[in-house]
């Protein structure tokens, strides 16, 4: 399996680009025939992700300035995108009205927080699996550097929780999975001892969230 993704990086990413794309657009044509809130958050996230991928699977073939600027969004947009999950838990539980105005106040805080450090973010250029990317340098503020880290994780946790409630009261694990997969993959890397690879792994986690995410927003009700 090393070997496929050190072989064919480019053109997997590019596949992943494609499928997010997709369910992003599925999941928004969702979102306007249902009005469903909770959909349009997870085609957001979509599209965020597909962004992020778009840039991986060309980043060869730009030049180092546009490569830097484009890979600035890639950061901006994860610090912007990823707290979404929270609410996406909150709209998928029905919680309340004051108690979603709450989740989504506090939201707008870890956004804002989050594009802050995707700005602050300085970057290196490194080529891994025929994917020549940017990544963060020593030189970021550790502040911001650990923020991001923690944001990955941490909004993946109330996903799992969230989604253990929406099975037991919805009767469906789509929500849940789309977490658990997310985690896993992120966890796969390192298990595996891949940590050069830790980036492109956890991409399927991305596209098997997405992919869960489409499937509970499918659902009736």
């Amino acid at each position: 399996m090393r070997d496929f993704l050190l072989n064919h990086g480019p053109l997997i990413v590019s596949v992943l680009c494609a499928l997010e794309l997709l369910f992003g657009i599925l999941l928004l044509t969702g979102y306007l025939k249902s009005k469903k809130t909770v959909a349009l958050l997870m085609a957001l996230i979509s599209f965020a992700l597909c962004y992020d991928a778009l840039v991986l699977a060309i980043g060869s073939r730009l030049s180092e300035g546009l490569l830097r600027g484009l890979s600035q969004f890639r950061f901006i947009f994860h610090g912007l995108m990823i707290p979404l999950l929270l609410p996406i838990c909150a709209e998928a539980l029905h919680f309340k009205k004051n108690v979603k105005t709450i989740v989504y106040a506090v939201t707008a805080v870890i956004m804002i927080i989050g594009a802050a450090c995707g700005v602050m973010t300085k970057l290196d250029i490194s080529n891994v699996a025929g994917i020549t990317r940017c990544l963060s340098s020593d030189a970021t503020p550790k502040f911001a550097d650990k923020f991001l880290r923690i944001l990955s994780y941490g909004t993946v946790v109330p996903l799992i929780i969230g989604g253990i409630f929406v099975w037991i009261k919805q009767k469906t694990p789509a929500l849940f999975l789309s977490g658990v997969l997310m985690f896993a993959f992120s966890a796969l890397g390192p298990a595996t001892g891949n940590f050069d690879l830790i980036f492109l792994i956890g991409m399927f986690g991305e596209l098997f969230m997405i992919l869960f995410f489409y499937i509970y927003a499918c659902r009736k009700g």
